[in-house]
């Protein structure tokens, strides 16, 4: 992929005076909040070492001194390959993959104590595997920042990860149920106790797809058949793409049992369709469409039926189906406005909490107070994604950005929706937060593509390159 040009420590830009001031690179302003996020997460990770064991351990000051020296190693590779980048991006993901640490060692404290209480053998806990994963996806992160070092050149390879990104969302389902299946879910790839989620990194590539081919397409898509009740309708022959993606978003609901999937993959299409085209009417169609196939998916599929009929009445179902979100919101209800204290709940009682209902955990824990604070640190991610989108130069580099910036921000509200028991349960992680490696590796893929977009976007402008003296010299023919 091609190089973008190096930025020079001295590379300025223009004021409206035809004067120079310096850009600033605000790398030492991520370096702070960095240090914030690892000094929050080791109070964190302290306290919970205090509420169980009685005491700090050693353990404790080593986790936060390994957590400050991966997240530093981030650092210095945006210093050195995106020195333009947002400074905010990488502390805020920071905190969230910290306290999602924390969060699953207090429940693995939870079942350890558990275990011995009833003589059963001590489970040995996920939170060692969570960090591990997070160096995967640090390691991740750095890669595509070497990689791609301009945005634009994966416009090149739009079709190409078009049909990575089918074959991923494909292959779980060709797979037989004993190598796919979780929980009825055919979204797995499992082999000699290694599993991972394709669908996570093929949401990346048909994003980029997306991107390229609304831009490519944007003035056909733009333009209108018929005006009615003030919405600009588009042509029906322009429908293809809209019908294509709800088409493939049924059939993963149909194949591999995953609604949650199925609503991300088709909210991605439509909002990226109406921001290339600004048409008020795509949205709407979109939004047609999708309660079509929600109908449709409720009157053939029982798994949709029970998903629905447990949502409206889960105290009906608190002793099977309805457990897990009943107890969720026992859960909630008394952690109150402040919670009960890192290590003070129960949040081990619901099922899944590590992964679907580690929002549930937070909300008994940190109470509504810290379910906001950790909303606004999400809403930050998203804001500043859109900003990069806003400030980058190219069509695609801006697409792409309001891309990755939403689907963040419709997977949280998908996951507590889904915890709160505004929407029916879908199945998706919290990002960055929930245990798994699938997610938490491809969305440090999402931030790096995040960030060399924001590098992009603030990078200054090149300097003129200079003419030689005699170019504008006026020449005349002398007799």
């Amino acid at each position: 992929m091609t190089a973008a040009p190096a930025a020079s420590p001295g590379r300025t830009s223009a004021r409206p005076d035809g004067t120079s001031r310096p850009v600033p690179r605000r790398r030492g302003t991520e370096l702070a909040l960095l240090l914030f996020a690892v000094v929050l997460v080791v109070i964190a990770d302290a306290v919970v070492d205090a509420t169980f064991n009685g005491t700090v351990s050693t353990a404790v000051w080593t986790y936060g001194a390994g957590f400050a020296v991966i997240y530093g190693v981030a650092h210095g590779v945006i210093r050195w390959l995106a020195p333009y980048a947002d400074p905010v991006i990488l502390p805020c993901v920071a905190l969230l993959n910290g306290l999602g640490l924390v969060l699953i060692r207090r429940l693995d404290l939870a079942e350890a104590a558990d275990a011995r209480q009833d003589g059963q053998p001590v489970p040995s806990g996920d939170a060692g595997v969570q960090v591990v994963w997070t160096c995967i996806g640090l390691a991740l992160f750095v890669a595509v920042l070497l990689i791609v070092r301009d945005h634009r050149a994966l416009a090149r390879y739009a079709y190409t990860l078009a049909a990575a990104g089918l074959a991923f969302l494909a292959l779980p389902a060709l797979l037989p149920a004993r190598f796919s299946e979780v929980n009825g879910a055919k979204i797995w790839i499992r082999v000699a106790g290694f599993s991972i989620q394709p669908g996570e990194f093929a949401k990346l590539a048909l994003m980029v797809f997306f991107a390229a081919y609304l831009v490519q397409k944007r003035d056909v898509l733009s333009l209108a058949s018929r005006r009615v009740a003030g919405l600009d309708l588009p042509r029906g022959r322009d429908l293809g793409p809209v019908l294509v993606a709800w088409a493939l978003s049924l059939l993963v609901l149909v194949f591999q049992r995953d609604l949650g999937t199925s609503l991300l993959f088709f909210g991605i299409f439509v909002v990226l369709l109406y921001i290339a085209t600004e048409r008020t009417s795509w949205l709407l169609i979109g939004i047609g469409l999708f309660l079509v196939g929600a109908v449709l998916a409720y009157q053939v599929f029982t798994h949709v039926q029970d998903r629905v009929t447990v949502w409206l009445r889960p105290f009906d179902f608190r002793d099977d189906e309805g457990y897990q979100i009943v107890q969720s919101l026992f859960g909630l209800g008394t952690g109150g406005l402040f919670g009960t204290g890192l290590g003070g709940g129960r949040p081990e009682t619901v099922p899944f909490a590590k992964t679907d209902f580690i929002v549930a955990t937070i909300g008994e824990e940190l109470g509504l107070v810290g379910l906001v604070a950790l909303l606004v640190i999400y809403a930050v991610v998203v804001v500043r994604g859109f900003r990069a989108a806003l400030t980058v130069r190219d069509s695609f580099g801006k697409l792409l950005a309001a891309g990755l910036a939403f689907t963040l921000a419709f997977q949280v509200f998908i996951v507590v929706g889904g915890v709160t028991k505004l929407i029916p349960l879908t199945g998706l992680t919290t990002p960055f937060l929930s245990y798994g490696g699938s997610s938490l590796v491809a969305n440090f893929a999402l931030v790096a593509l995040l960030l060399r977009i924001s590098d992009a976007g603030r990078r200054p402008p090149p300097a003129p390159t200079p003419r030689p003296p005699l170019a504008e010299a006026m020449t005349e023919v002398v007799r």
